[in-house]
């Protein structure tokens, strides 16, 4: 496993799939974003819930997805709703 996968909630697989979406680095991620990266995964996956999303922002922030603040909970529920309409 490399580098994406020491941040919190990145696991084997979805390591293996920002890489497939061509992001490699814990700072592309960062460069990215939790939204643009879980849509380029959504288009190579398309069971990647609203987990997935969280777990990419706390990916970024540093911390687990369970401990997000509320206001950004509500902003990725929102940004998932939307997507999947």
């Amino acid at each position: 496993m490399g580098e994406l996968s020491k941040l919190p909630n990145i696991g084997k697989t979805v390591e293996e799939q920002l890489i497939k979406v061509g992001i490699n680095t814990p700072d592309e991620l960062r460069t990215v974003g939790a939204k643009t990266a879980w849509l380029k995964i959504q288009e190579i996956d398309e069971s990647a819930c609203i987990n997935r999303l969280m777990a990419l922002e706390g990916a970024i922030r540093g911390i687990k997805k369970t401990i997000l603040d509320e206001e950004v909970k509500a902003d990725l529920k929102e940004f998932y709703q939307w997507k999947k309409k």
